[in-house]
C-alpha cells in the first residue's frame, strides 16, 4: 500500500512522504498527519485541490518508491518483473 483514497467526498488522499517533507507538509493548510501511519511518515491530503497534477504525480511516484524501498529483496524482485 502506497498511496489511499476514498470514493466519496470529500476526497481525500493518503501517502509516504520523505521525513524533511512530512515536516514540512504536515503543518500546511489542507494537510495533516495521516491518523495511524503519521508516525511512518504518512501525510492526508484532505483537499485534493492542493496540489498539481505534476505535484500529484510526483507524491505518489515518490510514495511508491519509499515503500517499495522497505519491502524485502524477494518482494522487491517481484515487482521489477
Amino acid at each position: 500500500m502506497f498511496c489511499v483514497t476514498g470514493l466519496e467526498e470529500p476526497v481525500q488522499v493518503s501517502l509516504k512522504v520523505t521525513d524533511e517533507e512530512f515536516d514540512e507538509l504536515s503543518v500546511s493548510k489542507d494537510i495533516v498527519p495521516a491518523p495511524y501511519v503519521a508516525r511512518y511518515k504518512w501525510i492526508l491530503v484532505q483537499n485534493t485541490d492542493r496540489f498539481s497534477k505534476k505535484e500529484w504525480e510526483h507524491y505518489i511516484v515518490q510514495s511508491y518508491t519509499l515503500v517499495k524501498n522497505k519491502l524485502p529483496a524477494k518482494i522487491k524482485k517481484q515487482l521489477d518483473k
